[in-house]
């Protein structure tokens, strides 16, 4: 996906660092991210999720609060509601660019940041939280022990996730007071939660407390043996599975028009597991499956190989054409079934002339209904005059171009 690198004005007049991932064709919604306490734009779950969306044509705008990762400003000077705050300053942003959001995702405590700020950006139909707490307070449980010399001294150094942060007194007055029932149960925009039961950062009665004190539609999702910051490659993208599927419900999202000489459109393959095979495809921005290889093969068999797509094509292909003629002729064909096998074999054995192996489909079609012996002969033989079917046999042509 194509990202800009780029920086706006926070709460405070500090540049924010952000990256405003975008879809290869047109921008039909935009999406901002919000990151959990103390983390990056650039955590894993939020990478992947971003890619999803784009795909479906929607561009994520993903930033670091006000003195974290790449951006100006103090940390100690920060609060919860100059992180909502924050998160209005990228809403007009984007607004500024004709890009106004209609999606908020949150994690963790920007899971709380989002249901916070959907209140200042009305252009949000829909927000989704994954392991967001019910109450901002619950984040001083990370730095309970010097809670004490921050009421005495205005703050204190901690230690959070391996770093140093140090921790002003005003942003735990601020987190003791920022209740949200009233802001969750004024959302006004369709609510998804994401949660792990097993979640041992924010524990998922988080998750029932939201759920509970929101109005429709609201939707819950387990994520379940997930961690809090949702580190595997396979719960972020079942987290991105979920969240593309549920929003299209309530994002209005018109699709491209397809390229020239591709009425179809465009598929678009991304590695999704550099360890192994899995390949993320998605087709426009309403279709997504997953490739992949056997396990005896390396893979780990979590989608149909790439043959296994071929034979799929095959066989709807075939079963269409057959639809298609039946349905012209008005014969009373009531359901067609076609099962394909792919195996490599030796070309003499397969009736052809040439040497070495060769690509052999087998299918095996059954026609329901009560249809006479002229009639399903005719069948099967239209089912050879179906396009993939000539396609595979032909001599199709495949151009390839490296992009920049």
């Amino acid at each position: 996906m194509p990202t800009e690198r780029i920086t706006f004005a926070g709460h405070d007049g500090s540049q924010l660092a952000a990256r405003l991932d975008l879809p290869d064709g047109p921008v039909l919604a935009t999406a901002l991210f919000a990151h959990c306490f103390t983390c990056s734009k650039d955590i894993p779950a939020a990478r992947r999720i971003s890619a999803r969306l784009a795909a479906m044509g929607i561009a994520v705008l993903r930033f670091d609060f006000t003195g974290l990762g790449h951006s100006e400003g103090e940390f100690a000077n920060t609060t919860f509601t100059s992180n909502v705050e924050d998160l209005i300053s990228a809403a007009q942003y984007l607004a500024g660019r004709n890009m106004a959001p209609a999606l908020l995702i949150g994690h963790s405590l920007g899971g709380a940041a989002v249901l916070r700020a959907r209140a200042g950006i009305p252009t949000v139909k829909a927000v989704v939280t994954l392991g967001a707490p019910a109450d901002p307070s619950h984040v001083s449980h990370h730095f309970e022990d010097a809670l004490p010399q921050i009421e005495q001294d205005g703050s204190a150094e901690v230690t959070l996730g391996g770093r140093p942060f140090r921790i002003g007194k005003a942003f735990v007055d601020d987190i003791a007071g920022s209740a949200l029932s009233a802001s969750i149960a004024d959302l006004k925009a369709a609510l998804l939660i994401l949660h792990a039961p097993r979640d041992e950062t924010v524990n998922i009665d988080n998750a029932s407390t939201i759920f509970l004190a929101a109005k429709h539609p609201k939707s819950f999702v387990t994520l379940d043996d997930a961690d809090h910051l949702i580190t595997r490659a396979s719960d972020a993208e079942y987290a991105a599975d979920v969240i593309s599927a549920w929003v299209s419900r309530y994002l209005k999202l018109c699709p491209p028009a397809p390229p020239p000489g591709a009425p179809e459109g465009v598929v678009r393959v991304t590695e999704a597991d550099p360890n192994g095979f899995m390949q993320d495809i998605q087709a426009g921005p309403h279709h997504h499956a997953v490739a992949d290889e056997p396990v005896s093969y390396g893979g780990t068999d979590k989608g149909m190989s790439p043959y296994g797509f071929v034979s799929s094509g095959l066989g709807a292909c075939t079963s269409m054409t057959i639809r298609m003629y039946a349905r012209r002729k008005h014969w009373p064909l009531t359901s067609v079934s076609v099962d394909v096998c792919h195996d490599k074999v030796h070309a003499q054995d397969a009736g052809l002339a040439n040497e070495g192996k060769v690509d052999q489909f087998r299918r095996k079609i059954r026609l329901s209904g009560p249809l006479d012996q002229e009639q399903k002969q005719r069948l099967l033989e239209i089912a050879d005059k179906c396009p993939v079917h000539r396609t595979l046999e032909g001599s199709a042509h495949i151009t390839t171009e490296l992009l920049p």
